[in-house]
């Protein structure tokens, strides 16, 4: 009989401490120093994919060009990561350790995507920025490609691929911009 009822006062102590763990799990939105949980992260990540990609699809771009268009007026190297939607090796490109002050321009288009205000060395091999200079600027849109789920950066006149962006940068967005150097050209102030 004692043996019983320690069975069962250990199943109820179980219980008990799964409902409420599960509890504290779906209350609790951020840690002690306030920051988002990576499960808050996700659901942002989602919301703001689930917009722009509906954006994306539903939106003629105002200065898209034909592939020839961008083969002739495009490096080779600008051609792969932006049309073909390639990435360049990290540590290898040309923006990744730049810590000059100005912007990051398009390199299809020239329009501002990018301030030296909000890149950070995100020790990954691409330049890296919290936020853009204007939200209009860029979209994101679901990327599976790879066999991975990412969210991808385009920029929004043209539909051309910068990048991606990932839900583990610092605060206070908690955001990474990671975009390929030959996507951009940095204009010095």
């Amino acid at each position: 009989m004692k043996i019983s009822e320690f069975k069962y006062s250990i199943l109820a102590a179980v219980v008990f401490g799964s409902v409420v763990m599960a509890s504290c799990q779906n209350t609790q939105k951020k840690n002690t120093e306030g920051t988002l949980q990576s499960e808050d992260r996700t659901a942002m990540q989602d919301e703001k994919s689930m917009k722009t990609e509906d954006i994306a699809m539903n939106e003629k771009f105002p200065e898209a060009k034909p592939d020839s268009y961008w083969k002739k007026n495009l490096t080779d190297d600008q051609y792969d990561v932006m049309v073909k939607k390639g990435t360049e090796p990290a540590f290898k490109n040309d923006y990744y350790d730049n810590h000059e002050e100005g912007i990051y321009v398009s390199a299809a288009t020239g329009e501002p995507l990018f301030s030296s205000e909000t890149k950070f060395d995100s020790g990954t091999g691409w330049p890296s920025f919290t936020k853009p200079i204007n939200d209009d600027a860029v979209i994101w849109v679901k990327d599976t490609s790879n066999g991975m789920n990412r969210n991808e950066v385009i920029e929004k006149a043209t539909g051309l691929h910068l990048g991606h962006v990932f839900m583990d940068g610092p605060a206070p967005t908690h955001i990474r911009y990671c975009i390929n150097s030959a996507a951009l050209k940095f204009k010095k102030q």
